[in-house]
Order: structure tokens, then sequence, then C-alpha cells
């Protein structure tokens, strides 16, 4: 591939969270950059609008949620591509989180076979 590498913005309120998924990614040939709430992370998308998101729900200052609609409302509903990464498993976040805009969704704890086969999914590498 030509260019610059794929980029992802990794968004968790966890450190640990970060880290792993920095580590697959980066592996996978990935740009990372991280954030702690939804507000960081929208900053960081002002500055450089990544490919994809990995996103946590439960987040203080901004939460998952609401960083998503105030993405889709600023940069449209394809793009960057959005998977959610949480530890709420009930059908009315998933329903919430893709009729907000996500592509994907995958369940705490992951590891890196479920992390790159949604982003696989999404046509974000292997």
């Amino acid at each position: 591939m030509f260019g610059s590498p794929p980029s992802c913005l990794v968004v968790d309120d966890s450190a640990v969270v970060r880290k792993v998924a920095r580590r697959i990614l980066e592996a996978h040939g990935f740009a990372v950059e991280e954030a702690n709430n939804g507000a960081v992370a929208l900053e960081s998308c002002h500055r450089h609008l990544p490919d994809v998101v990995l996103l946590d729900w439960n987040m203080p200052v901004m939460n998952g949620i609401e960083f998503l609609k105030a993405l889709r409302q600023e940069y449209g509903p394809d793009r960057p591509l959005v998977v959610f990464c949480t530890t709420e498993s009930e059908i009315r976040f998933i329903e919430e989180a893709i009729a907000n805009g996500a592509q994907e969704f995958i369940m705490k704890p992951f590891d890196e076979e479920i992390l790159m086969g949604k982003f696989a999914q999404i046509g974000m590498g292997a």
C-alpha cells in the first residue's frame, strides 16, 4: 500500500485498553492516536480526521454516544468509520450505537482476532 498508513483513534478512559488496542493496531500497520474521553476525541478529529474510531461507551466528560452524535453531525454518516468497543451487552445499546452511525460493535474484553476481524468486516485491514 502506498501513501500513509490507515489511522485509528482509540477512545477509552482506560489507559490499559488504549495500550492493548494500540499494540494490536500498530502491529497491523495502523497509525494510532488516543483520547481518554469524547471531548478530547472530538478535538483530535478536528486536528486530523482518522479513518476509523475505536470507541468506548462509558467515559467521563463526554461519553461514546455523545461523541458519536457530535461526530456524525459534523462529518456526516460515512466517515470516519466507528466501531464501538464496550462492556454494554444489552441489545438496546447496540441498536442505539448503530442508529447513531456506528458501523460495528464489539464487546470487551477483546483480543487481536476479534478486533481485526471487525475491522476487516468494515474494510479496514485484515
